[in-house]
């Protein structure tokens, strides 16, 4: 649930930019239009004009409608303007494309080449120049001033190298998410590798020492295979998390420590960053290892993550808890609450890295801004069979 809450407000965010910057082009638009009409009132006198505030509007309009059709609306603007051309040129009105109409044509191709597959892309990026390349030569027949027609040109051209900019740095983007999530899993897989190779060897262990426990009675039998069946209910479920994860032919990585590690990678970060209270579960929680390494690996992230964007953080607090179905781990600094963006040397993934893990194992994460200020990392982990390692607790206390 707060995964989905985090989910929607970035939702939110995007749309209330997405408005925000629709209301500015448009009001770009109603200027440049309002501007050259008055020119061509003054210039060619008042007949002139109201064809090309027209069809400009009319590309404009369509240029701030891109984002529900944007192949349809990319050859309407660009029909409309070969049209504008051509009934300009009989008519006798001044050179189409206008500046206005060259602007919402702009915007229209720019966003077509950003987003689009690539045959669409390139198709309305060769209408676009058509177009242009239509103006340059109207203007020539008439003999009338072709900066406005180079005007486009360049409009253009500027639409196209923009627009596969964004393009390039989306995909470049991708990748490195991609290449994240990869790396995460991996390591997980290796992990999990380790936990299944030493259930299995317990299995091996105990089936072995149970024709010596027969021998002493029913009841240590039954002991016996009580923790034969928890052990392999165990080796199941780390077996069902590795299921669609990948895993390379590297020797496994060892499992992370558990909460006795925890108190030296808050010691190691002392000497970096703000002060940490360290609050752990009381006892010695019997977690599974991919818990356990997922505990360590968002508090190690989170604290990182300090250092890296909370330069200002006088006091850190980590909470480890643990009830009877998860784990609950909690890291908060008391920074004032500003956007955790990427981080100067092109990091920014390590929330992403988080996040992959945490929901392997079926957790949630959230990030954002405290309840009583600065910046939480909150990650809830189930723990999939705590009912069975309570029993096979107490079928070893039996033997």
């Amino acid at each position: 649930m707060r995964l989905r809450g985090w989910v929607t407000g970035q939702v939110r965010r995007g749309v209330r930019t997405g408005v925000a910057l629709g209301a500015g082009l448009g009001a770009l638009f109603a200027a440049a239009l309002v501007f050259q009409a008055a020119g061509l009132a003054q210039t060619w006198g008042g007949a002139s004009w109201p064809f090309d505030f027209a069809a400009g509007a009319v590309v404009c309009a369509l240029a701030l409608a891109r984002r529900r059709d944007r192949v349809r609306t990319a050859a309407a603007g660009l029909a409309v303007a070969a049209a504008a051309i051509v009934v300009a040129r009989l008519a006798g009105l001044p050179s189409e494309p206008s500046p206005a109409m060259a602007m919402g044509l702009a915007v229209l191709v720019g966003s077509a080449v950003r987003v689009l597959p690539v045959r669409q892309a390139v198709a309305v990026a060769v209408g676009g120049l058509v177009v242009a390349l239509g103006g340059l030569l109207g203007a020539a027949l008439a003999a009338a001033n072709s900066a406005v027609a180079v005007l486009n040109g360049v409009a253009w051209a500027a639409a196209v190298a923009f627009g596969l900019a964004l393009r390039l740095l989306a995909a470049r983007r991708r990748a490195a998410a991609e290449r994240v999530r990869r790396e995460e899993r991996l390591e997980l897989a290796r992990e999990l590798h380790d936990v299944v190779a030493h259930h299995i060897a317990s299995i091996v262990l105990m089936a072995q020492a149970a024709p010596i426990t027969a021998r002493k009675g029913a009841d240590s039998a039954a002991a016996s295979f009580a923790g034969i069946e928890a052990a392999g209910a165990e080796a199941l479920a780390a077996t069902r998390r590795v299921v669609g994860l990948l895993r390379d032919s590297d020797d496994a990585a060892p499992v992370r420590p558990g909460p006795e590690g925890l108190g030296e990678l808050v010691g190691r970060f002392g000497g970096r960053g703000p002060a940490v209270d360290l609050r752990l579960p009381e006892g010695e929680p019997q977690w599974p290892p991919e818990v356990t390494s997922t505990v360590y690996r968002v508090v190690q992230e989170a604290l990182t993550n300090v250092v890296r964007h909370a330069r200002r953080a006088s006091a850190v607090t980590v909470t480890v808890g643990q009830d009877d179905g998860a784990v609950t781990v909690e890291v908060v600094d008391d920074a004032q609450p500003v956007r955790r963006g990427p981080a100067p040397d092109g990091g920014g993934f390590g929330l992403l890295g988080m996040r992959e893990r945490v929901e392997a194992l079926g957790g949630t994460l959230r990030a954002g801004p405290g309840a009583e200020g600065g910046w939480s990392v909150r990650a809830v982990l189930p723990l999939p069979y705590p009912r069975r390692r309570a029993g096979a607790a107490a079928s070893g206390t039996s033997r």
